[in-house]
């Protein structure tokens, strides 16, 4: 039998309804009552009785809405909101206080949004550890790109992680069964960057024994990232922005041109604009990598993440390491201005001194001399510089410290309270101060 069912969106099905209910109260009240006036009666007990029935079937509606649409809802929040992943997730914009059903219904559901987010970000991206709010966003971009061919360019300091975006933006796009081709600008000498990028012939040069493919051609059909761009002489960009314009290139010594199609990504951690002005970096070709940009954020502005990334960084070394309190705040507190890269080199020196547990006189002295062993800045290093002033330095100490106990008591923030000696409501306030993403710590039990 052929299946006559038709897909109403509830948004237009329980308003026709209700208005329809009002529309046929309304008729039968208007003929009830100029039936009643034609005959010398008094409608108000017709009328009434009408208007009794029709708030009867409207309140009887409203009840069935509540049982097959509100009730299930209601059912699936007071089953998961005592699972344990759900009460170590709080939304950090709203404190703790008597809330009405509606109310408490947007928070759960937000807490929903929140936790798949940070599956998602774990599932899609095994290689990328942070979940962030900084990060996620960045994680999001990297989908919306990664589903176009676009010129990407990535921004971002040392030691931010530019080459595993880019890696991460070709193994979700429509190329990613082709090898991903790497080229550092910045690690070649200039004489041979022609020739690295574009090929040569053989014999075109002293030394060039045999035919080289250059990374344009070897990444036809595929992504070519080319890090550091912003260390490129300019005559080479000149040859480049004729290639990428074009989709062809010769190789030295050369006649014959070679039509390859390459997603272009590249990156650096220099400032284009300012290269630009200074005549240092060939504004059309700015213009020509600036299509879709991604700005990774450094690790000091996403210190949520250092929890995370050094129980990873651990995990790879065997050993069962484990950072003590002391000196996960001592992390927390850094300013890192190497960034990932940075950190990964600070635990790993410190798995080389320590045993089991990592203390504080493990980490390397950059890090334990500029604040000391117990968090605050040694004698000898009193002096306030320019980029660090006291305030700052205060809820730089005053953040790390928190993300330590929230990372503690994963993100139970009555916990982390306890733990620090404060009310909760003062601990909201400080991590709606800092703009702490709370939820990023119920990794650990997740």
């Amino acid at each position: 039998m052929k299946d006559i069912r038709f897909d109403i969106s509830l948004y237009i099905i329980i308003p026709v309804i209700v208005g329809g209910i009002a529309l046929l109260a309304t008729i039968a009240s208007y003929n009830v009552t100029i039936l009643y006036y034609k005959r010398g009666l008094d409608p108000i007990w017709p009328v009434a009785f009408w208007g009794s029935i029709t708030v009867i079937i409207t309140a009887i509606f409203g009840l069935l809405i509540v049982k097959f649409i509100i009730d299930p809802v209601k059912k699936f929040a007071s089953s998961t909101e005592n699972m344990v992943v759900f009460s170590n997730v709080s939304d950090k914009n709203m404190p703790k206080v008597q809330m009405d059903d509606m109310s408490r219904y947007t928070q759960f559901f937000n807490q929903v949004t929140e936790i798949l987010g940070q599956v998602e970000a774990r599932e899609l991206f095994p290689d990328i550890v942070g979940q962030s709010k900084a990060m996620r966003g960045v994680l999001k971009q990297i989908l919306d790109v990664a589903k176009t061919d676009s010129t990407v360019l990535i921004l971002g300091e040392t030691g931010t992680g530019k080459e595993l975006i880019a890696t991460s933006i070709h193994r979700h796009s429509a190329r990613k069964s082709k090898d991903f081709v790497a080229f550092n600008c910045a690690a070649i000498p200039e004489g041979l960057l022609e020739s690295e990028l574009f090929g040569h012939e053989k014999g075109a040069f002293t030394g060039a024994i045999s035919k080289k493919i250059g990374k344009f051609e070897a990444a036809d059909k595929s992504t070519l990232f080319m890090d550091e761009i912003g260390d490129m002489p300019l005559e080479t960009q000149a040859k480049v922005l004729r290639a990428v314009q074009e989709g062809q290139s010769e190789r030295v010594g050369g006649i014959k041109p070679i039509t390859f199609d390459a997603r272009l990504i590249t990156a650096t951690n220099k400032d284009l604009p300012k290269l630009v002005e200074d005549n240092l970096f060939r504004q059309d070709l700015f213009f020509r990598l600036n299509v879709f940009t991604i700005v990774l954020p450094p690790l000091r502005d996403r210190r949520e993440d250092i929890p995370l990334l050094v129980d990873r960084f651990l995990e790879a070394y065997g050993q069962p390491y484990s950072m003590s309190p002391e000196a996960m705040q001592l992390l927390t507190a850094y300013h890192w201005p190497g960034n990932v890269r940075e950190l990964e080199n600070a635990v790993e020196a410190s798995t080389i001194l320590a045993q089991d547990v990592i203390a504080p006189k493990h980490l390397p002295s950059a890090i334990t001399n500029r604040l000391g062993t117990n968090g605050h800045k040694s004698k000898k290093n009193r002096v306030l510089s320019e980029e660090m002033n006291l305030d700052h330095r205060l809820d730089e100490l005053e953040k790390g410290i928190i993300i330590d106990a929230l990372k503690q008591s994963a993100g139970i923030q009555k916990k982390a309270a306890d733990v620090l000696g404060i009310k909760e409501r003062s601990l909201w306030h400080r991590i709606k101060k800092y703009d702490i993403d709370v939820a990023s710590f119920k990794h650990h039990i997740v």
